[in-house]
C-alpha cells in the first residue's frame, strides 16, 4: 500500500460527504474549437458532478472570442457572427500559445481564417484588434477560461475559484506555462492540468470492479485538430482501512502516442475544398471563392452540418445562401465520395494506435477495450478502418466521446480540493508525455562526466522531484531539452526549452579558498516535475566542507574532568556564512573557558588539537535566460495584460446591464401598447386625452429605441422607462383597484362579523383572558369598521379618473393588523391552577427536624475529627450554623 501512495494520487469519488455547503470546484476542457466544463456541484439536491450548460442550455460552447464594434464577444455570442465578420472572431486560440509565429501563421492561412497576426518580442504570434489593440495568445485563451469558470458559478449559484484544466498530452513546455498564465490572468486557481487520456480513463475506471482481473485499455481519441493513442493500465492492490483488508482500484498510464496533425478539421477542409472547386466552376469567370473570408466563413459553418449528416446518412445535402456576389450555392455529396476524399487519412489515423501497441509489446489480443472519445471518431469509415485493424465486430463505445474527459477531470478537481471526501478510489499514476535533458555550459566536469546527461525518462511518473550535484567552483549556466532522438511538440524547432545562469558560486569558492577544503565544491540543483507536468529549477545551492584544527579538552579518565568532543557542524550559510562560524567557535572557547574555570581549584586543564570537519550550504542565485517562443510572459506583462482584462470585464459588466435595461424598456413599450389595446373597463378610469398621451409617448420611445437608443447608456433607458411609468402606473392602477378595492372591502366586512363570533367565544371558553385585551380588541375593530365606512363614502365622491381615496393595500394591511392583534390575545395560555400544601403536625415538624439536625451534626462532627465518636453531643445552635 505504501508504495503506491507514493507512485500516485488516491482518486475518491461519487458521494458527497462533509463538504462545505457553499463550495465548488470545476474542470474545463479546452480544445481547439469547443471547451466543455464541469462541476462537482455541493449544494443539496443536485448531482455531485454535472455538465454545466451555457446560455444556450448547450452541454459545449464555442471556443471563440470576438470583437465587434467595441464589444467583446465570448461562446455562443462569438459564433452568432463569425459568418458575418470573420475577421473579427478568433478561433484556435488554444493552439497559439507558446507556438513559433510562422507555425501560427501557416497554421491560420490553412483555415482560410483572416486573422491580423503579429510577431511578439518572443517570437509568438499575438493577434491585432481593429488595428490597435494587440492581445497575446494568453490573453484570448484568458478569456474563454473565465467565461468557462462563469458558466461553472451559473450552474452551482456560488464563487468558483479552483479548477482542473485539460491538456492534449503532446502539449510542450512552453504551451503549458502559456496555459498556466492565462488561467492566473482568469482569476483561476488551477489544481492541476491533466492530460486529456488521463481524465478519460478516470471515468472509465471509476465504476468498475478491478480486484479479479486487471485489464490493459487504450483510449483513441480523435478531436477537431489531433489524434492520439493512449494505453492504460488498470489493476487492483490490498490495503487495509478500519482493520479489515480492502481492495482498491488503480491505474497507470504506459504510453501514449499522437498526430498532431490529423482531426476532424482535416475530413471539414477536404469537403471545403471540394464544395469551394464546384462552386468556382458554377460561376466561372475566374472567380475563386477562397480569396474571400466571409463567404469561406459561411462554406465552413455549412460544411460541418453535411459531415455530422454523413455519419448517420449516405447521402447529404449543402446549402449557403448568398455565398458569394448574391449567388446562392446548393449541392450534394454522398458518404462514398467524402470517404474518397478522405482516402490517405484513414491509414493515418491508425499510426497512433499501431505505435502505441508496437512499443508496448503487447498483442492486439492483449488488448481489453479500445475505448473511443471526440467526436471525429463518429465518422463510419474511422470506425470501420479501427475494427479491421482490431479484427473485432463491435468497437468499445462505453464512454460520451465529448463529455468523458471533462467529467473525468473533475473527479480529479474534486480529489485535489480541500474538505472533499468522496466513497470510491481509484489510484492515478500518470507520466510525463516527454523525456528531458540537462545540459552543462561553462564548466569542466572534475570527474570528466558529460556535460549532458538524460534528467527525466519518458513517462516518468507525476509529480516528481529530481536532484543533480556537480563538483565544480565557478559560475555557470544550466539548460533543458526534450530528450534527444524524440518527438517535439508541434511547431517547436529546438529541443532545448529552458537556459538558467547559475551565480554565487565563484564569491563562495573564493571566499573559502583559503580554507583547507577537505572535499571538492559542489552545486546541487533541485529540479521538479509538477502535477501539471512543468519542468522547473526550483532552487541551487553549493556545499563547501572544510577541514581545521581545533583544540578541545583533552580527555581524562575521570568522570568529573571528562568533556563531551564537539561534533562535526553543518551550517547552512549564505551572506551571514562567516558569521556562524565565528558563533561557532566562540562556542568551542566559551566551553573551554568554563571547563577550565570550573576546575580552577585544581590547576590548568590540558587541551589537545583536533581536526574537525564542518559543512558550509551556500544558496546560488538562478536567473532564467530563456529566448524564444519557450519564454513566458514577463511579470510587468502580465500586469499590464491583467489591467487589460479586468476593464474589458468591466465594460461587458455595463454592456450586459445596459442590454438588460434595454430590454426590459423594450419588453415594457409592447406590453403597455397590448395592454392599453385590449384592457376592459379603462374608459372608466382614464380619459382620452391621458390614453393619447401615453400611446404617444410609447411611440417615441420606440422609435428611439432602434435609432439614437441602439448605442444609448444605462441611464437613459432607465430615465425612459420611469418616464413611461410615471403615465402608465396611475391609469393601471385605477383600473386594477376598480375589482380589487371592492373585493378588500368585502373580505374585511366578511373578518369584521367573523371578529363577533371569535369574542363571544372567548367570553364563553376563556374566561381567563383580560378583560381589558378583549376591549382593545373591540376598540380597534370599531375604529377600523369606521374608517372603512369613511373611506367608502369619500371614494363615492371621488372622480374615478382621479387618485383614489383608498386602496385595496390599505384595508389588507388594516386587516393584518387586527388579525395579528387578535392572535395575540388568543395565545394568552390559560394560568395554572394553585396547589396548596396542607399544614404539617407541630410536633411532628419538630421531631423530624431534630434528627435532620441530629444527623447533620454527626456527619460533620465526624468529618472534622476522624476518632469521634457517633455518640458525641453537639450544640444545637452551632448545627444550626453549619446547616445554613
Amino acid at each position: 500500500m505504501a508504495i503506491w501512495l507514493k507512485l500516485g494520487l488516491i482518486i475518491s469519488v461519487l458521494l458527497v460527504t462533509s463538504i462545505p455547503s457553499e463550495s465548488a470546484v470545476s474542470s474545463i476542457d479546452l480544445g481547439s474549437e469547443w471547451m466543455k466544463v464541469a462541476v462537482v456541484n455541493l449544494k443539496p439536491g443536485h448531482v455531485p458532478i454535472s455538465i454545466a450548460i451555457n446560455e444556450m442550455s448547450k452541454r459545449k460552447s464555442p471556443a471563440l472570442v470576438a470583437f465587434q464594434s467595441g464589444n467583446r464577444l465570448v461562446g455562443e455570442e462569438a459564433a452568432g457572427i463569425t459568418a458575418r465578420y470573420p475577421d473579427k472572431v478568433y478561433s484556435q486560440v488554444r493552439d497559439m500559445i507558446g507556438k513559433p509565429f510562422n507555425y501560427v501563421k501557416n497554421l491560420v492561412d490553412s483555415l482560410y481564417l483572416p486573422f491580423d497576426l503579429v510577431e511578439d518580442s518572443r517570437g509568438t504570434a499575438g493577434i491585432r484588434i481593429d488595428g490597435v489593440t494587440v492581445y497575446s495568445a494568453e490573453e484570448l485563451v484568458a478569456m474563454i477560461l473565465s467565461y468557462g469558470l462563469s458558466l461553472a458559478e451559473l450552474h452551482t449559484k456560488v464563487k468558483v475559484k479552483d479548477a482542473v484544466i485539460t491538456v492534449p498530452p503532446y502539449f510542450g513546455q512552453a504551451e503549458r506555462k502559456g496555459l498556466l498564465q492565462a488561467a492566473q490572468l482568469a482569476n483561476i486557481n488551477v489544481l492541476a492540468l491533466i492530460n486529456e487520456h488521463s481524465g478519460a480513463a478516470l471515468q472509465y475506471g471509476i465504476d468498475k470492479d478491478f480486484s479479479n482481473q486487471s485489464r490493459h485499455v487504450v483510449f483513441y481519441d480523435m478531436g477537431a485538430s489531433s489524434t492520439y493513442a493512449a494505453l492504460v493500465y488498470f489493476s487492483a492492490y490490498n490495503t487495509k482501512e478500519f482493520g479489515k483488508t480492502v481492495s482498491v482500484n488503480q491505474f497507470q498510464v504506459k504510453d501514449v502516442r499522437w498526430n498532431t496533425e490529423l482531426g476532424g478539421r482535416n475530413m471539414e477542409l477536404r469537403l471545403v475544398e471540394f464544395f469551394a472547386d464546384e462552386f468556382n466552376n458554377q460561376v466561372g469567370g475566374g472567380v475563386d471563392v477562397r480569396k474571400h473570408p466571409k463567404a469561406m466563413a459561411k462554406l465552413k459553418k455549412q460544411v460541418k452540418r453535411t459531415k455530422e449528416i454523413l455519419s448517420a446518412n449516405t447521402m447529404a445535402p449543402i446549402s449557403v445562401e448568398s455565398l458569394y456576389d448574391d449567388r446562392d450555392f446548393r449541392s450534394t455529396i454522398t458518404r462514398e465520395k467524402f470517404e474518397e476524399l478522405c482516402g490517405d487519412l484513414w491509414e493515418q489515423s491508425l499510426i497512433p494506435l499501431k505505435e502505441v501497441i508496437k512499443h508496448s509489446g503487447l498483442k492486439v489480443d492483449d488488448i481489453y477495450a479500445v475505448e473511443l472519445i471526440g467526436g471525429a471518431t463518429r465518422v463510419p469509415k474511422l470506425q470501420a478502418k479501427l475494427q479491421e485493424f482490431l479484427g473485432r465486430n463491435e468497437l468499445d463505445k462505453h464512454l460520451d466521446a465529448d463529455e468523458a474527459v471533462v467529467l473525468g477531470a473533475a473527479l480529479h478537481a474534486a480529489n485535489l480540493s480541500d474538505g472533499i471526501k468522496l466513497n470510491r478510489k481509484l489510484g492515478m499514476i500518470d507520466g510525463s508525455s516527454y523525456g528531458f535533458m540537462i545540459e552543462f555550459h561553462g564548466i569542466d566536469l572534475l570527474d570528466g562526466d558529460s556535460t549532458k546527461e538524460l534528467l527525466v525518462q519518458r513517462m516518468k511518473k507525476l509529480p516528481i522531484k529530481i536532484f543533480r550535484s556537480i563538483k565544480h567552483n565557478k559560475d555557470f549556466e544550466v539548460s533543458l531539452s526534450y530528450e534527444s532522438g524524440g518527438a517535439l511538440p508541434p511547431g517547436v524547432s529546438s529541443d532545448k526549452f529552458a537556459h538558467y545562469a547559475v551565480s554565487g558560486l565563484t564569491d563562495a569558492s573564493e571566499k573559502y579558498s583559503s580554507r583547507n577544503l577537505s572535499s571538492p565544491i559542489k552545486a546541487n540543483l533541485h529540479f521538479s516535475l509538477s502535477r501539471s507536468g512543468v519542468l522547473s529549477l526550483d532552487r541551487a545551492d553549493a556545499t563547501i566542507e572544510i577541514s581545521e584544527w581545533v583544540e578541545v579538552p583533552k580527555k581524562n579518565l575521570t568522570v568529573e574532568n571528562s568533556t563531551t568532543v564537539i561534533p562535526n557542524t553543518t551550517v547552512d550559510a549564505g551572506s551571514t556564512s562567516t558569521t556562524e562560524e565565528s558563533k561557532t567557535n566562540e562556542n568551542m572557547d566559551s566551553a573551554s573557558n568554563n571547563t577550565a574555570n570550573s576546575n580552577g581549584e585544581e590547576g590548568s586543564v590540558e587541551t589537545e588539537k583536533k581536526l574537525k570537519k564542518r559543512t558550509f550550504r551556500v544558496p546560488l542565485k538562478i536567473v532564467e535566460k530563456t529566448l524564444g517562443p519557450g519564454m513566458s510572459l514577463s511579470d510587468e506583462s502580465l500586469s499590464e495584460a491583467k489591467l487589460r482584462l479586468e476593464a474589458l470585464d468591466k465594460r461587458d459588466a455595463d454592456r450586459r446591464r445596459t442590454a438588460e435595461l434595454k430590454n426590459n424598456l423594450e419588453s415594457f413599450v409592447y406590453t403597455a401598447r397590448e395592454k392599453l389595446d385590449s384592457a376592459e373597463g379603462i374608459e372608466k378610469v382614464s380619459t382620452e386625452q391621458e390614453r393619447q398621451s401615453l400611446i404617444e409617448k410609447l411611440e417615441e420611445v420606440q422609435d428611439w429605441l432602434y435609432t439614437d437608443g441602439e448605442d444609448a447608456p444605462a441611464g437613459e433607458f432607465t430615465a425612459r422607462l420611469d418616464l413611461l411609468k410615471a403615465k402608465y402606473d396611475p391609469i393601471f392602477f385605477r383600473l386594477s383597484e376598480l375589482t380589487e378595492r371592492p373585493a378588500a372591502s368585502e373580505h374585511a366586512r366578511r373578518y369584521l362579523g367573523e371578529l363577533q363570533q371569535i369574542i363571544s367565544d372567548w367570553e364563553k371558553n376563556k374566561s381567563w383572558l383580560p378583560r381589558e385585551r378583549i376591549d382593545e380588541v373591540l376598540s380597534e375593530a370599531e375604529k377600523f369598521k369606521k374608517w372603512l365606512e369613511d373611506k367608502e363614502a369619500e371614494q363615492k365622491k371621488t372622480s374615478a379618473f382621479s387618485t383614489p381615496a383608498f386602496s385595496s393595500e390599505d384595508v389588507y394591511e388594516k386587516v393584518f393588523r387586527l388579525k395579528d392583534k387578535v392572535a395575540s390575545v388568543n395565545r394568552i395560555p390559560k394560568p395554572k391552577p394553585k396547589v396548596e400544601k396542607p399544614p404539617k403536625n407541630e410536633t411532628e415538624s419538630g421531631e423530624e427536624k431534630a434528627k435532620t439536625e441530629k444527623s447533620t451534626s454527626e456527619e460533620n462532627s465526624s468529618q472534622g475529627d476522624p476518632t469521634a465518636s457517633s455518640n458525641d453531643n453537639v450544640d444545637p445552635k452551632s448545627e444550626a450554623h453549619d446547616e445554613l
